[in-house]
């Protein structure tokens, strides 16, 4: 036999709720039963129990006249079979025939006889005592009596057929209440499972889609429940995702284009001097042009090698405490040939002759070269570039400012994207940049945990200015490195 499974979430719950509810009602439905018929029971024992204490009163008092007339009127009102046994005589009261079989069994059978062996001054209770003598249920109460004849046994006999018979009625009215609370349950149970599973549905349809690269789709499920949370933090994820999707075909298609445009223009000045269209005293120039490109599609490559690492997440960060104004002293010196080259003026203003921080030195430095060789790029000769530190509690802040012709409001928030070229705002100088050096900026600033931030303003020129964490300037440092992340 094959198993069932149940493949859905729908069909599991909508299974479960539907065998919880049969087997409550089922549990309610014998309960009921129980209940009913225990209460009908109770009846009838009081019924026998009264008829036969007033039959003991009667008998106790000598009165067997007036015992006989309550024993013949309760059999006819009750419809009961009223039997008092003594040693010599018995007497037998029944209205109905069925009960003529009873009459005929003798108080000395041997199982009459030891029903009086056993009897008492208090009431006793069977069911069926007459086995198969009748083809309708019983029950029988009885208790030992005194009169003037001697001892004696009062037994008090019921039909239980009316009990029966109400009882497959109520039955009968609990399985038809039953069967309309099933089917209304289960019309229930099939709404309320498909309110909570259709969200679902429309959920894995939708990130199906997102599986085939269409980021387009969105979840709308109105509420505040968990269906409608889940499918808001999936429309985000949609759109962070589209985002990124877009990020890497820009970023495919611009290092396409950073690459292609020097490389063609290597191999056409290479081509024209081997097939000799170029003169081989103009070939010096054109191979200077050639180690020129190269030098820059290294620097890019370069660049590409250390974004990719940084954001990766995967660097090993080399915290220590050092003197940040000294870093910035040694980095401008290695820009001094192309300060005199601009004759471009510096002013450096430190808040403190020393200013400590806890950062990677490396890192620090490779951002600091690439500001200070952004505001150089992009600042005109005989020009001015601001250098400054100063702290603020926690943090030390390092400003780096050009006077340039500033970047238009609407591309400062796209800085620091992959790519983007400066020149676009600025008017570009000989060398031309990869347009990475910002975005390395920030990703190794925020390695740090730290912000950077841009002023600019057309005309103006633009201002960069970051953080890093302050540290005391007898901290040790750090052996060996933080991982980032």
């Amino acid at each position: 036999m094959r198993r069932i499974r149940f493949k859905t979430i729908f069909s599991r719950m909508f299974s479960l709720q539907c065998l919880t509810l049969c087997c409550i009602l089922a549990a309610v439905a014998v309960a009921t039963m129980i209940v009913v018929r225990s209460l009908y029971i109770r009846e009838k024992r009081e019924l026998l129990t009264e008829q036969a204490n007033a039959l003991a009163l009667f008998s106790q008092s000598g009165d067997s006249a007036g015992a006989e007339a309550l024993a013949e009127a309760a059999a006819a009102q009750h419809d009961l079979l009223v039997r008092m046994d003594y040693e010599n005589e018995a007497s037998i009261f029944y209205f109905e025939e069925k009960w003529a079989a009873c009459a005929q069994i003798s108080p000395f059978d041997e199982e009459y006889a030891e029903l009086i062996s056993k009897a008492s001054d208090e009431m006793s209770f069977e069911t069926n005592l007459f086995g198969d003598g009748l083809d309708f249920p019983t029950l029988s109460g009885y208790r030992r009596v005194e009169s003037g004849a001697g001892s004696g046994l009062v037994s008090i006999h019921t039909d239980l057929s009316d009990t029966e018979a109400r009882l497959t009625q109520l039955l009968t009215w609990i399985g038809a209440i039953a069967l309309i609370s099933i089917i209304a349950a289960v019309l229930s149970s099939y709404y309320a499972a498909s309110r909570i599973i259709n969200p679902f549905v429309e959920i894995n349809h939708t990130v199906q889609c997102y599986s085939r690269g269409d980021f387009s789709k969105r979840i709308h499920l109105p509420g505040k429940d968990e269906a409608a949370q889940l499918g808001k933090s999936f429309n985000e994820m949609a759109e962070q995702l589209r985002s990124l999707e877009e990020t890497r075909r820009s970023f495919v298609a611009n290092v396409s284009h950073e690459l292609r445009s020097p490389l063609t223009s290597m191999k056409g000045f290479l081509e024209a001097m081997y097939d000799g269209t170029i003169p081989k005293k103009e070939q010096e120039h054109y191979i200077g042009l050639v180690l020129s490109e190269t030098k820059r599609m290294t620097v890019m490559v370069n660049d590409l090698l250390d974004l990719a690492r940084i954001e990766s997440g995967n660097i090993l960060l080399n915290y220590e405490t050092f003197d940040i104004n000294e870093l910035i002293r040694r980095t401008l010196i290695t820009f001094e040939a192309r300060f005199v080259e601009k004759n471009i003026d510096l002013d450096v203003r430190f808040a403190q002759e020393q200013c400590f921080v806890y950062a990677d030195s490396t890192q620090i430095s490779q951002v600091l070269r690439n500001l200070i060789d952004n505001a150089l790029k992009y600042s005109p000769d005989d020009s001015m570039i601001y250098i400054s530190s100063y702290a603020l509690r926690k943090e030390v802040y390092v400003s780096i400012r050009d006077t340039g012709v500033g970047i238009p409001q609407e591309d400062v928030p796209h800085v620091f994207d992959r790519f983007y070229k400066v020149e676009k705002a600025h008017t570009p100088s000989p060398q031309v940049g990869s347009g990475l050096g910002l975005s390395i900026v920030k990703r190794i600033i925020e390695q740090h945990g730290q912000t950077i931030t841009v002023r600019s303003a057309k005309g103006k020129g633009t201002q960069f200015t970051f953080s890093l964490q302050k540290a005391h300037p007898f901290k040790r440092s750090m052996d060996g490195g933080k991982k980032n992340g």
